[in-house]
């Protein structure tokens, strides 16, 4: 059996991958959507934050090893993260570094995002422009970058759908130099 591809979707809080994700799993057929979201849910709820009991290993760290488990049974995975730091983004590297890895760089402006986490209610204002000051500093790795503004939703799916197609069969995401180089630069 093969690994399953792995659609990696980056970008900031607000910026669309969720929705963009739930387009992909809709056009693409086999793939299942993996959000850091709902795994941050998961972990959660096996915490007990009022008295401290904590994870003490970042959530991260079970995220990117439960997508390259998926991989290794075969399971096509759209993840969508936040590469927020330098240890997390390590640690994805580090981790998807021999899978069949599509990487995409999700955009949006600052006052959408803004607009978007006003509008959401669940996620401090601002929280997404703080996060462009790290997130996609790494662009060089993009296979493909789209915006969530600029384009729908479902056009955005398209340029990557059809940017697989270009790049089947999809080979091990083989970073080793890029990453080295992605790692020092941030």
């Amino acid at each position: 059996m093969g690994k399953g591809k792995i659609i990696l979707l980056n970008g900031v809080s607000s910026s669309g991958k969720s929705t963009l994700a739930r387009e992909l799993v809709n056009q693409l057929d086999g793939y299942f959507h993996l959000s850091i979201d709902d795994y941050d849910g998961f972990i959660e709820k096996a915490e007990n934050r009022e008295t401290g009991h904590l994870i003490p290993v970042p959530t991260e760290f079970f995220y990117h090893r439960t997508i390259a488990m998926f991989s290794d049974l075969g399971v096509n995975v759209i993840a969508d993260q936040i590469l927020h730091d330098v240890s997390t983004t390590k640690d994805c590297f580090t981790v998807l570094q021999r899978y069949p890895v599509f990487f995409v760089g999700v955009h949006c402006p600052p006052p959408v995002l803004q607009q978007r986490e006003s509008q959401r209610g669940d996620r401090p204002i601002g929280l997404a422009e703080i996060q462009l000051n790290f997130i996609h500093q790494q662009r060089h790795l993009y296979h493909l970058e789209v915006n969530t503004y600029k384009d729908t939703i479902a056009n955005c799916a398209k340029q990557i759908q059809n940017a697989l197609q270009e790049h089947h069969p999809l080979v091990e995401w083989a970073i080793a130099e890029e990453y080295t180089q992605a790692i020092k630069d941030v």
